[in-house]
């Protein structure tokens, strides 16, 4: 009796050791591909920064700053409660809306679009906000209103309502890509919440009408189209930027030509060390590097629905939904990037998730990290109360 009473107390107390460590496995990923990040931005911007500041290592001094600010932010949301992202999520919500309206009045524009508030020398992206908000929102709306949700279409309509209010200032900048990413997600939780197949199908039906009309009205994203789907009929023109990726992703074979070797971050791809620093990687790191940040991306992914899953099993609702969420997120916007980079998906200005430089999405994403490690951290401290009850 004594030797099983010692080891049920050894057993509770590795169970109490495990609940209070973060998801080891998680947060490695999530490193490993700041780093892969880190070294990218480094090779792929030197050209760039020579150009715009005589400086190589520009960009790369400022996405370590990045990094930093991002850890930093990320250590903190660590220590918030899953319960005040609950409690807080229409707020987030206003304050998302309001600042993607602000933006509009006193943003910045770079090549067209006005997505940037500046702030002396740092400038912010609201739109990777507005992501991160309106996922924290649906998930509250989720538990608040499942049986209206399930039983009747209203509950799906007022959901849609706020879709549209945020997509619609996301086109005003114009930012079609972060609509697509916010659309989907979105859409996924509604369909995962409950919402009745029909709606879902016919909520299909109206984006794709959507989509099509918003590419039919604008010039630029007929251009886009029409240059995705033949960038060699003008390659010095509208086809430019995906036949110089192209190049990139043919010049890298399966081992590629060598990290720091690319010929086409020579001022030849456009954006380089940003929206197509995954060509960067295909060329220097070649098909076998392809695989294996895909890999690390996708394991991501996986332990992001994971946690969800089991968030939701044992009826921590909004932990669930919120994990999912981010995990829909991430396997689309890394999706949308890659597509773009390789030629498989039109071009869209989406960041690769914490690999692209980006001060606002690497900040916004590694909080999103943050808040999976929080979600498992109290799902394992559950499972250890109910064990000890």
């Amino acid at each position: 009796m004594e030797f099983l009473t010692r080891t049920k107390d050894y057993l509770l107390g590795a169970e109490a050791q495990q609940s209070a460590v973060y998801d080891r496995q998680l947060l490695l990923l999530a490193i490993v591909l700041m780093m892969v990040g880190l070294v990218m931005v480094a090779s792929a911007s030197l050209p760039e920064g020579i150009a715009l500041g005589n400086d190589p290592f520009m960009f790369v001094k400022k996405h370590v700053i990045f990094l930093a600010v991002s850890l930093c932010a990320a250590i903190c949301v660590l220590n918030v409660p899953i319960a005040f992202f609950e409690r807080n999520s229409v707020r987030f919500l206003f304050v998302a809306i309001a600042l993607l309206a602000l933006v509009l009045v006193i943003g910045r524009t770079v090549n067209g679009s006005t997505r940037w508030i500046s702030f002396g020398p740092l400038n912010m992206q609201p739109a990777e906000f507005a992501k991160f908000a309106l996922f924290t929102y649906f998930s509250g709306y989720l538990v608040r209103q499942k049986s209206l949700l399930q039983e009747s279409y209203k509950g799906f309509v007022n959901g849609l309502l706020v879709i549209a209010v945020i997509s619609a200032l996301l086109l005003f900048q114009p930012d079609f890509g972060s609509v697509m990413v916010i659309l989907t997600t979105s859409v996924a939780l509604l369909f995962i919440g409950g919402a009745k197949l029909v709606h879902f199908m016919a909520l299909c039906v109206v984006a794709i009408l959507l989509g099509v009309l918003a590419v039919i009205l604008s010039p630029y994203r007929m251009r886009r189209i029409t240059s995705f789907l033949d960038p060699w009929d003008d390659p010095f023109g509208s086809g430019y930027q995906l036949t110089q990726s192209l190049m990139a992703f043919g010049r890298g074979s399966f081992s590629g030509e060598g990290l720091g070797n690319s010929i086409q971050k020579l001022e030849y791809l456009p954006e380089a060390h940003t929206d197509f620093v995954f060509a960067i990687l295909a060329e220097e790191l070649g098909f076998l590097g392809v695989c294996i940040v895909l890999m690390l991306q996708m394991l991501l992914v996986f332990k992001a629905l994971q946690i969800g899953r089991r968030s939701l099993e044992v009826d921590q609702s909004f932990a669930g939904f919120l994990a999912i969420s981010v995990g829909v997120w991430f396997c689309f916007q890394t999706l949308v990037n890659v597509g773009a980079a390789s030629g498989l998906l039109p071009t869209k200005g989406l960041t690769l998730p914490l690999v692209s430089y980006g001060g606002s999405s690497l900040l916004v994403m590694s909080c999103a990290v943050a808040v999976l490690l929080r979600i498992d951290y109290e799902y394992r401290a559950h499972k250890v109360a109910m064990v000890n009850s």
